[in-house]
């Protein structure tokens, strides 16, 4: 099959010289719109790719694949028992045999596959049409390749949706906050909805849809420059986190085809630090022996630094930043911790920059909070470290200061409507710590 739609593209222009040849070839500026078409071929290896080429000189071209079409076409070889939806795996007979089939994508042969399956179609199939194989020959005419947007993902196969549903929607409540999350957005599917519906007439509303899910669709995003990281739901009891690189040309990564494996690498790593990050933000602790260390000096490398007191505003903006940052794909630098406090707290640039950002950094570094990457200026958060900052920040801000605030009136001003269970928890911890502080003395 082979569609045609209008999009920009890099044209040369062809200008005669005084003599009446061929002079230089000038691109035009700015990028024309003109034909491109998509031809859309079912490989036997692959599965279902997309070359979608402009019909003009250079005759740029963008071959698109989906891994999960690969791994289908491989697991079917090799016997692998599925089912799939769209493109994903909703039941597996046997997980770790079908693991290793995707683990090749990885591997250094990769490119080399790659680049085969491209050469098998984008000559004889595609470019035939604007040149010929004489002409090809005639012209040497070839393409390189590269590697322009990927995105890595895993996916989660429950057994019960209900039980997918309650511990995702646990998962966005307690790190929404902490991660300051840019967005937060369902997509309700037309599920039970055979009546004709408003919405379709202005789907602008409701944001770029793609498909109509068959269930509400919750996604869980974090932006950080040219990549996303998100977790959403797919399908019935499929939970997929993914990161994507829009472009990789954005990053210091080597771009040619035969750093494929590198780059799928990087984004291995990538989403296994965010889903550290948000799985120490989710289920936080920290120790009597941290509370009782954390307010002493201590000495790091040959300087000797002071102690975290959280009870100060200063270092309460540097933890929840700390925190905000801690999915960064890159890290974070003392400039972007300053950043991130301005952007959350509203604080004036000239009372806290990257200098008083970098000596509270060596503070959470020598106890063991964050840690330098490498030998760059760059740090991150380590587990241990999050989930301290984490219960230190719930505890002060969602346990101690609502309970004493609580506990010094005789009644709550009112009752929720429709109480939740943490609701009556609070309600219940209420009424024992006033008897509690009325023995001791404290209340008023």
């Amino acid at each position: 099959m082979v569609l045609v739609s209008k999009a920009p593209a890099l044209v040369w222009e062809a200008h005669m010289t005084g003599t009446g040849k061929l002079g230089q070839l000038k691109q035009k500026e700015p990028w024309p719109y003109v034909n491109h078409y998509s031809f859309h071929i079912l490989d036997p290896d692959w599965g279902h790719l997309t070359i979608k080429m402009s019909g003009h000189p250079p005759f740029g071209a963008q071959v698109m694949l989906n891994g999960h079409e690969y791994v289908a076409c491989q697991a079917q070889k090799a016997g692998v028992g599925f089912t799939k939806q769209d493109n994903c795996f909703t039941t597996v007979t046997n997980a770790a045999e079908l693991t290793q089939v995707a683990d090749t994508l990885s591997q250094q042969e990769t490119a080399g596959r790659l680049r085969q399956l491209c050469e098998r179609w984008i000559y004889t199939t595609c470019l035939c049409f604007a040149l010929d194989l004489e002409e090809q020959e005639r012209s040497v005419f070839h393409y390189k390749y590269s590697v322009y947007q990927m995105e890595y993902s895993r996916n989660l196969l429950f057994q019960s949706g209900r039980q997918m549903d309650e511990i995702f929607q646990a998962l966005i409540d307690r790190s929404r906050a902490p991660l300051d999350l840019d967005r937060i957005r369902t997509i309700f599917g037309d599920k039970k909805r055979p009546h004709y519906d408003k919405r379709k007439k202005n789907p602008t509303r409701w944001g770029v849809v793609v498909e109509t899910p068959a269930y509400d669709v919750t996604i869980f995003k974090v932006h950080y420059g040219k990549m996303t990281l998100k977790i959403y739901s797919k399908g019935e009891r499929v939970l997929r986190i993914e990161v994507i690189v829009h472009n990789t040309r954005e990053y210091r990564w080597s771009r040619s085809l035969p750093a494929f494996p590198e780059i799928v690498s990087r984004l291995k790593g990538i989403l296994e630090r965010f889903l550290n990050a948000v799985g120490c933000i989710n289920a936080c602790f920290v120790s009597d022996e941290t509370l009782e260390k954390l307010p002493q000096p201590v000495q790091i490398g040959q300087t000797r630094v002071g102690g975290i007191d959280l009870n100060k505003p200063r270092m309460r903006r540097v933890a929840e930043a700390v925190l905000a940052l801690s999915a960064a794909p890159a890290g974070f630098t003392a400039s972007d911790l300053a950043h991130q406090i301005h952007s959350m707290s509203g604080q004036a640039e000239s009372e806290y920059g990257p200098r008083r950002a970098a000596y509270d950094i060596k503070k959470l570094r020598a106890k063991g909070m964050v840690g330098k990457i490498g030998k760059s200026r760059r740090y991150e958060a380590v587990p241990e470290g999050l989930r301290s900052l984490t219960a230190l920040l719930v505890l002060r801000e969602k346990v101690i200061r609502p309970l004493l605030a609580a506990s010094l009136q005789p009644e709550p001003p009112g009752k929720p409507a429709n109480p939740l269970p943490l609701d009556h928890h609070y309600e219940n911890i209420r009424a024992g710590m006033r008897g509690l502080f009325t023995d001791l003395g404290i209340a008023a």
